[in-house]
């Protein structure tokens, strides 16, 4: 906090006159700098700040302007953790553990939470300012009682209600709105009612990408212990500021007599050192790794089991909406097999109906041809019976309807028209 604290807003910015003020700070240093290569423009005073909000421990509140240098001396984090925060690029969910704070990006929730604060990116977005809201509500409320969970599980485990919450509500109002839809479609198939179907289905998909990849990074962190217990992050502080302060006690425990050194012979350099000085190399030759060891003895067993405890919970909360998502998909889809059983049995029929039409043309062409062939003017003996051309006719249709009889016979016995 001292590298915040540091910080001086310009002039003609006012100071907030309560916690929750807007400090305009000038952190990067280099707005005055020209670029030195032609062609290319010079950096504005305060170039690539971004505003964010910081939450301290007493629920404290107060919006920053920061760059990202400065967010990433101060939380010590690689570039490459910053961008996985930034609305400019679309990055799934996700949930790392760092040395000293957790980089935390679920939705619309992007925000760096260390041991003793947590620096929020600022946004109009109703979950932004819902989280900030109820955090500083819970941390000013819970400031005199004892809490199980240390600052930064408290911080993650807002971020994942507010997430799932959000998931969930947006998955509820989703079925309010295809159920009756596809109701309607199933019992009249036209074109606006398919539109609106391929519409919400579109939204569907959206929607279990983005809740699969919050229920798949959960997953993922809930079967790696070492990046759970890399979330520990009050733990890992306590334990360093002991071995600092262990270190600090050692050296200035050393005994007085160990530091003098004989004056009355000449001793040889190599064998000059004192004892003190052999144990004290020696101790930190052994301390950075039984260092390093404690240090990832968060890993083991119980000391895992608080946030795993926590993780489960809102697993199973992300589990279930992702459930609801694919009965509803499941739901979509047996409307579409219902609509495509439909209109399969009214192309049949179309077709039956078509099978029937093109037989009654081939016999009424039969009818023609015998009727054309003796319309024409050329001499036969037939001609002489005024009664003989009738009798022709009759017979001959007689004959169409009988093959015509026998077609629809034949399509019965293949089966192509229902029994």
């Amino acid at each position: 906090m001292e590298e915040f604290q540091g910080l001086h807003a310009p002039a003609g910015v006012p100071e907030p006159a309560s916690s929750h003020g807007n400090v305009r700070l000038n952190l990067d240093g280099y707005g005055n700098r020209g670029s030195g290569f032609p062609g290319l423009k010079k950096r504005g005073h305060g170039h690539g700040n971004r505003s964010w909000i910081k939450i301290d421990q007493d629920g404290n509140s107060k919006i920053l302007e920061l760059d990202k240098a400065t967010i990433m001396r101060h939380c010590s984090l690689p570039s490459r953790d910053l961008r996985l925060l930034d609305p400019l690029f679309i990055y799934p969910s996700t949930i790392l553990g760092r040395e000293k704070a957790i980089v935390v990006s679920l939705e619309q929730i992007r925000c760096i939470i260390t041991a003793d604060e947590v620096i929020l990116m600022n946004s109009l977005d109703g979950c932004v300012v819902q989280y900030m809201s109820e955090f500083c509500k819970r941390l000013q409320t819970n400031r005199e009682q004892a809490e199980d969970l240390p600052f930064e599980f408290r911080a993650l485990e807002l971020a994942l209600d507010l997430t799932c919450i959000s998931l969930d509500a947006q998955v509820k109002e989703l079925e309010l709105e295809v159920y009756p839809v596809l109701d309607e479609l199933a019992t009249s198939i036209n074109t606006h009612n398919l539109e609106r179907v391929r519409r919400l289905k579109g939204h569907l998909l959206a929607l279990t990408q983005r809740v699969q990849r919050v229920h798949d990074e959960i997953e993922h962190l809930m079967d790696d212990d070492g990046d759970m217990a890399e979330m520990y992050l009050t733990e890992k502080r306590q334990r360093s500021e002991a071995y600092a302060l262990g270190d600090m006690y050692f050296q200035n425990d050393i005994p007085s007599e160990g530091r003098v050194v004989s004056k009355s012979a000449p001793v040889s350099p190599v064998r000059s050192i004192s004892g003190a000085q052999k144990l004290q190399r020696a101790f930190s030759n052994i301390s950075p790794s039984k260092h390093g060891s404690l240090m990832s003895s968060s890993s083991n067993g119980e000391n895992i089991d608080q946030l795993e405890m926590l993780l489960e919970a809102y697993f199973a909360a992300i589990d279930n909406t992702l459930s609801k998502l694919f009965s509803l998909k499941e739901y979509i889809d047996g409307t579409e097999d219902l609509i495509n059983i439909k209109l399969g049995n009214v192309q049949n029929q179309l077709i039956q109906f078509e099978l029937l039409l093109t037989a009654a043309t081939f016999v009424t062409t039969i009818f023609a041809v015998v009727t054309g062939i003796f319309g024409m003017n050329f001499v036969a003996s037939i001609f002489d019976y005024p009664y003989a051309f009738n009798w022709v006719l009759i017979i001959t249709g007689l004959a169409c309807v009988f093959l015509y009889m026998c077609f629809l016979f034949y399509f019965r016995y293949k089966k192509v028209f229902p029994s």
